[in-house]
Formats: structure tokens, C-alpha cells, sequence
């Protein structure tokens, strides 16, 4: 009890500390690099363990890796798994019925704030999809624990909503940094995915958290080890062309994936197969394709690492390619936990290993080690589908540590995301995220325009007049000058439109009220964000509007006027301009 008491009184001294200096919120962004570390430690060691258990695997061997599997185990272990885990999940449904936020939707609508719970949960679903030979990759399970940390860290000391935003890119950062024992990567993941913007301000806090990730991992000795492929010293000018035109196909292969996964998700929901046997059938379809090639099955990280420098038949590889392109799509479509980041870099391996074998049989082409194209495809189909085109350079830098395909990787994976970006318009997370409804194409913070809503600007109606009074007495009851606009009520005292002083003043005659009433059918609504309010404003081509509960009652909550709303609009904008450059 006591020491709740002291870390009470300890917490407002520790959030002045991080408002006015920066050096504590490169400690905090540190704490939230080892904690995101030790995330990936977990995760790793618990997935180890299952295959090992659950596969009988022997010698070390990753999954995807090994040479031959019991058939029988490769059918029951994924099909049982996706039992337990349809169970698990048709129960959360009803428990949780919110959809569970990741660190991507978290900073783009949420200001960075996540559920600790949640996070502890998509993980756990990750580890337990991966776990039982799903082809789903693990960076969904890494990056949400390490930013769910981070996220409930920045909360308990209530960060500010930019700082917070940091914070959570700083765990994703050092998740991904320990996964694949590349900081750089991690680093540029946070920033390009997960903070959507890259700023000087936020920069050292993500390096701090990725190194401390990365090395955190080293020291448990679960690092990643390097990829050993044979690649050129250097890269011939004339190699560049057919590199993009690698980067371009593989942007179109990583549409069709994300299309195929998506078709896979629509066609269970159609054919009225429970939630919770969904998984059951992905896993069916995952243990057959693993009978064919275990290759099909996890990740595919430890057969990346043992095969991209094996050449195969170009059948054979075009045949793994294939296979493990339908083990990923049935089970994140089925409902596996998980993403397509680890599994995407073994299947852009593959398509490089294809792409090798088309262009081995062409004239007139200079002859490079198919290791080449291995890792550009590596790169650039990871970036195609994941996004962030300097997260994969830096990954296939660090990864190979050879500087000089780094160029190529660059080009492929910049050709990649442009062909996505023109024909497809998301990545993998932001076109789930349109599929819901949501209008997220990156982290770029956007809540905070729900947050400013019409209900939060609107001003209180001072007035009111009645659509039968007189114009003699509404030219007594307010004379020129007084307001510039007068909201009209029925005899029910039901919104009916608005008035202007001016012209009572010039209209002719006598008359009511009613007679001079404009904006009848247009009004705005307390829920309206201060976008929709400014396109309503366009629309009405009108200065002001009355604010009402609903369209069928009309009863008038407020005014709000253009000028204010654009006002306050231009103040938050400035507001994240200068959040961003460190002002």
C-alpha cells in the first residue's frame, strides 16, 4: 500500500520532468525499447516451444525449414489450433465486442492511446496462430505488445497527445528492431508506419527505443542471424531497368495477395460458416499445403534464412511460391492472428527467385546471382504490401550487410509502392482498415479532427424569434446592427430556419417572419467533426448554422459560424505543424 502511495506522489513529478526535457523522454523512450525487446524475447520463446513440442522438430530446425514433418501432426496441430483459437474468439466477441485497436489506428485516431489489454490479447492470438503453423507472420504480435507497453506507460504519465504518438512509435520500433536484429529497420518501421511522419523531433526517441530493442534481444541470444546469399560487389547500370521492373511486378503481386485475402475473409463471411470454425478450415487448408512443402507453413523467417541462397527448379520454386501465397491468404483470411510482414519478405524471395529464372532465359541480359533478385523481391514485395519503402532498404542493408544492392533495394521498393499507391491506394493495414470504414491511409494523425466537433465549437443561442411574429415587431425586437442573424423557431418551438436583421429592414410591407426565412433544411449536428461542418458550410454556401439534437426533433442546441469553425480548424493545424518540427 505504501509503495502505491510513494509512485503516486512520485508520477507528477516524473510528467513535468518529461514536458520540459527532452532527456526524460529519451530514458522513457530507452525503458520502452528493453520492454518491446523482452516482448520479442517472449513471443519467440513460446513459439519455439510449440513447434518444437507440437511438431516434434529436432535439431534446431525452424518449421518452415525442416525437410519433412509428420502428415499427421501437420494436419491435426493447425486444424485443432484453429479450433481453439475459433473458440477463443467467438468468445471475445461477446466479452470485447470493440474491434482491438493496433498501433497503426491508435495513432492515427486515438492521439496513441491503446488498451494494455488488448494488446496483451492480439499478441497471446499471434503467438498461439503462429504457434500452431499458421502462415501468418509475428510482427503483428512484436509491435502490438511492445506499443500496447508503451502506449500504458504514456498514459499513466500523461503524456501529451504528440509525445504519446512518439511513444508508441518507439515500441513498435524496438519490437520490429529485436525482431530482425536491425534497428535501422525498426527505427524507420515506427517513423513510416507507425508515426506516419518523419520529423527531426521524433527521430532520436525512436533510434533510442530500436537500439535498446535490438539489443535487448542480443543479449537473450535469440538475435536474428544474418542472410548469407551470394550477392555482386557491385551493381551494373544497365541492371537498374529490369530491378524496377522487378519492383513494379512486385507491387502488382502484393495487390493480389492483399485482393486474395480479402476475397478469402468475403467468401467465409458469405457461405455462413461460424466465426468459430473458420479457423478450423484455414488450418485444414494450411496442413494440406504443409504436407506438400512444410515451406507453407509459420512464418516462413527460418526458411528464408535457410534457402534463399539453395537454387531450386524453377517449377519447384514457382510451386512454394504458389503454395505459400494460399497457406498466407487462408489464414489471415480464416481468422488467424497475425500479419504479412515476415511472411511477405520469404514470399518476395520466392517471386525474386522466379524472376531470376524468366530473366536467366532472355537475351541480351547481363547475368547477376540470383540472390540478387532474391532480396530485391524480398524488398520490394514487403514493401508493396506492408508500405514504407526505407524500412525494407534498411532491413536488406543490415540484414546482408552488403551496401552495394542497396541502391537496387531502394529503386525496387520505391517502383513497388508507387504501382501500389497508383492502382491500389493502401497498404495491407490502412485497406483493412477502408474495409471497416475507416478512412486511414496512414498513421498521419487524424483524430484529433473528430475530437473537434460541433458540438465543442458551437456558441448558445442568445435569441430566438417565432416564424408568425411580425415583421414590425422583429424590426423593434432586434434593431440593425445588434446581431447579424436571428435563429427561427415553430410555434413548437422546432428550429424553422434563420433570419436576417438587414433584410427585415428592407423588405416591404408587413408580413411574418416566415416570409424571410433562409437555410430551412440545412443545419448541423453536435456529432459533426470540423470537416463535415466546413463542407456543410460550402454546401449551404452560408456563414453561419444553427446546431440541432437531430433532424427529427430540431430541437436548437447552438450557432456555429464558418469564420469560427475555419478558425479553430487553422489553430489545431498549426498546432500539429509545429508538434511535428519541435517547436
Amino acid at each position: 500500500m505504501s509503495e502505491n502511495k510513494t509512485f503516486a506522489a512520485i508520477l507528477p513529478a516524473l510528467r513535468v520532468m518529461m514536458r520540459v526535457d527532452e532527456v526524460w523522454l529519451a530514458a522513457l523512450s530507452a525503458i520502452v525499447g528493453v520492454a518491446g525487446g523482452l516482448g520479442v524475447v517472449v513471443i519467440n520463446t513460446v513459439t519455439t516451444s510449440m513447434h518444437t513440442a507440437l511438431f516434434a522438430l529436432s535439431g534446431g530446425l525452424g518449421l518452415s525449414e525442416s525437410p519433412l514433418l509428420d502428415p499427421r501432426r501437420v494436419i491435426l496441430v493447425p486444424a485443432l489450433g484453429g479450433l481453439a483459437l475459433g473458440l477463443s474468439l467467438w468468445a471475445l466477441t461477446r466479452l470485447r465486442p470493440n474491434n482491438l485497436v493496433d498501433p497503426i489506428e491508435a495513432n492515427a485516431m486515438y492521439g496513441g492511446r491503446m488498451s494494455l489489454k488488448d494488446s496483451l490479447i492480439v499478441a497471446a492470438q499471434t503467438a498461439w496462430s503462429n504457434g500452431v503453423g499458421a502462415s501468418v507472420g509475428m510482427e503483428a504480435g512484436y509491435a502490438q505488445l511492445g506499443a500496447g507497453l508503451a502506449s500504458w506507460a504514456g498514459q499513466k504519465l500523461r503524456l501529451r497527445r504528440n509525445d504519446l504518438r512518439v511513444l508508441v512509435g518507439c515500441g513498435a520500433a524496438a519490437a520490429i528492431g529485436g525482431a530482425f536484429n536491425a534497428p535501422l529497420c525498426g527505427a524507420f518501421y515506427g517513423i513510416e508506419l507507425v508515426i506516419g511522419v518523419y520529423s527531426i523531433g521524433t527521430l532520436s526517441f525512436v533510434v533510442i527505443a530500436a537500439l535498446a530493442g535490438t539489443l535487448t534481444v542480443q543479449i537473450s541470444g535469440m538475435a536474428s542471424p544474418p542472410l548469407i546469399v551470394d550477392l555482386p560487389s557491385s551493381v551494373p547500370h544497365d541492371a537498374y531497368a529490369l530491378i524496377i521492373i522487378e519492383g513494379v511486378a512486385c507491387g502488382l503481386a502484393g495487390i493480389a495477395i492483399m485482393r486474395g485475402v480479402t476475397a478469402i475473409e468475403a467468401a467465409f463471411r458469405r457461405s455462413g460458416i461460424p466465426l468459430w470454425a473458420r479457423p478450423l478450415l484455414g488450418g485444414l487448408v494450411v496442413g494440406l499445403l504443409g504436407c506438400v512443402t512444410p515451406k507453407a507453413m509459420s512464418s516462413g523467417h527460418s526458411a528464408l534464412h535457410a534457402y534463399i541462397n539453395v537454387s531450386f527448379p524453377f517449377l519447384v520454386v514457382l510451386g512454394i511460391l504458389i503454395a505459400k501465397s494460399i497457406a498466407s491468404a487462408f489464414s489471415i483470411g480464416a481468422g488467424f492472428r497475425g500479419g504479412l510482414f515476415f511472411a511477405s519478405l520469404f514470399l518476395g524471395a520466392l517471386f525474386g527467385k522466379v524472376f531470376a529464372g524468366i530473366v536467366g532465359i532472355m537475351p541480351f541480359v547481363t547475368p547477376m546471382p540470383a540472390g540478387l533478385y532474391a532480396v530485391v523481391g524480398m524488398s520490394g514485395l514487403a514493401a508493396a504490401i506492408v508500405g514504407g519503402p526505407l524500412t525494407m532498404t534498411f532491413l536488406a542493408l543490415e540484414s546482408t550487410a552488403n551496401f552495394a544492392v542497396t541502391m537496387a533495394v531502394l529503386a525496387a521498393a520505391i517502383a513497388a509502392t508507387i504501382t501500389v499507391r497508383r492502382l491500389f491506394g493502401y497498404s495491407f493495414a490502412t485497406w483493412r482498415f477502408h474495409l471497416r470504414g475507416e478512412q486511414i491511409r496512414s498513421a498521419v494523425d487524424v483524430g484529433w479532427i473528430r475530437i473537434l466537433t460541433v458540438g465543442r465549437m458551437m456558441r448558445p443561442v442568445s435569441l430566438t424569434v417565432r416564424t408568425q411574429s411580425s415583421l414590425e415587431a422583429f424590426r423593434q425586437d432586434v434593431p440593425l446592427g445588434s446581431t447579424h442573424r436571428v435563429v427561427v423557431t415553430d410555434e413548437a418551438g422546432r428550429y424553422a430556419g434563420i433570419a436576417y436583421p438587414a433584410e427585415a429592414a428592407s423588405h416591404p410591407g408587413e408580413g411574418v417572419v416566415e416570409s424571410i426565412l433562409h437555410l430551412q433544411g440545412q443545419f448541423l449536428l453536435p456529432g459533426m467533426n470540423v470537416k463535415e461542418a466546413l463542407a456543410a458550410f460550402e454546401a449551404a454556401q452560408a456563414d453561419a448554422l444553427a446546431v440541432l439534437d437531430g433532424p427529427d426533433s430540431r430541437q436548437i442546441l447552438g450557432l456555429l459560424t464558418e469564420q469560427y469553425a475555419l478558425r479553430r480548424y487553422n489553430e489545431e493545424l498549426d498546432r500539429r505543424r509545429k508538434d511535428l518540427s519541435g517547436e
